[in-house]
């Protein structure tokens, strides 16, 4: 066996990796920190909007209501509880009309401000909502899901302004635990700690 051929194809390797220069050299990029205007303030507009959060329910099985990782908090799929403890319940469409379901999301929206508040401590914090799940409990033949869950996403607009707006997904479901009209979860980037 001749070395010569594996030899001088390992010396190129060599002298290649040697004559690395500086500039090759791939330096980490510097993330900024979000900052926030002035003007901006959630806890405020809630006032303003007549809402009052109430404590976060606790969660109804072996799970918790938000993970935070990094800057991003994930919140669990929530349903609309009432101030009265009890469910918005039936399918959207058959026993709901939307207008109905669209109140449903809205108090989802409210139940889950109430978890994202008691996770941080201040609503100011918040960035921006990134990403909505919205699942509507209907019929086969329901159409309209985009229009219940507006509910809900035209609420975190009114609270955040542009912050607010996320990118989404509206899907109707065949049935949901206790058979709730919705249940939503939610992407939240925040302040860094």
């Amino acid at each position: 066996m001749n070395f010569k051929y594996f030899l001088v194809p390992l010396m190129a390797i060599i002298s290649i990796s040697c004559n690395t220069k500086k500039e090759d050299v791939v330096t980490p990029v510097k993330i900024e920190t979000p900052t926030i205007p002035a003007d901006y303030n959630p806890e405020e507009k809630l006032k303003e909007l007549g809402i009052t959060l109430m404590g976060a329910s606790a969660p109804v099985a072996n799970y918790v209501n938000a993970v935070r990782s990094g800057n991003l908090i994930f919140l669990s799929g929530k349903g609309p509880l009432q101030a009265n403890g009890e469910n918005i319940e039936g399918k959207v469409g058959t026993d709901l009309t939307i207008e109905e379901g669209y109140e449903a999301a809205r108090i989802t929206g409210i139940n889950q401000l109430s978890v994202l508040k008691s996770e941080l401590g201040n609503l100011n914090k918040v960035v921006r909502v990134v990403k909505v799940l919205g699942m509507v409990n209907a019929g086969p033949d329901f159409p309209d899901h985009p229009k219940v869950i507006n509910g809900y996403s035209d609420l975190m607009v009114a609270v955040f302004g542009d912050r607010g707006k996320h990118a989404r997904a509206a899907v109707g479901m065949g049935s949901l635990p206790g058979n709730i009209a919705v249940e939503i979860e939610m992407i939240v980037e925040v302040m860094p700690d």
